[in-house]
């Protein structure tokens, strides 16, 4: 007969100890009374494939991005990592909503930094009055890139 171990025995039988791991609070999200979760999203973008596009289209630029976002991507060695997370977080955003473009312009969701240089979304036109019917009063990011990929994720919360 063969000997079943506890899910929670070690390699040598022993108890395994178990691990626990704690969520920070983030500033100004005190309980999920205060700001519930609306939605999250996530979106991973080819670097190399998003370079490939601007430089046949240039004009894609403009229209997906407002002017301060590419003047903060030229500023990078690459600029076209730097605009693949921008764009990955505005397609998170979209999905954190549960909605299509709609009306909405992709350069109307503007990733900007705080005074301590982190990402923030900030919305504007159509974006802005969708994301308030939806309840979303803030919007936390985090954008990460490697030279192929671009990840970013989006959670919206409501008030």
């Amino acid at each position: 007969m063969e000997r079943v171990r506890s899910p929670t025995a070690g390699p040598l039988g022993r108890p395994r100890r178990v691990r626990r791991y704690r969520c920070g609070v983030t500033e100004g999200v005190r309980s999920s009374s205060d700001a519930g979760v609306v939605g999250i999203g996530t979106d991973l973008v080819d670097v190399d494939r998003f370079r490939t596009v601007l430089q046949r289209r240039p004009s894609v630029a403009d229209r997906l991005f407002t002017p301060h976002e590419r003047t903060y991507a030229e500023r990078a060695a690459d600029p076209a990592a730097r605009l693949a997370a921008r764009f990955a977080a505005k397609e998170a955003a979209l999905k954190a909503l549960g909605y299509g473009l709609g009306g909405m312009r992709m350069a109307e969701i503007e990733v900007v930094r705080d005074d301590d240089g982190r990402p923030e979304l900030v919305l504007h036109g159509a974006a802005r009055s969708t994301a308030a019917t939806h309840g979303v009063s803030r919007w936390l990011v985090s954008l990460s890139h490697t030279d192929h990929l671009a990840q970013a994720t989006v959670v919206a919360l409501g008030k």
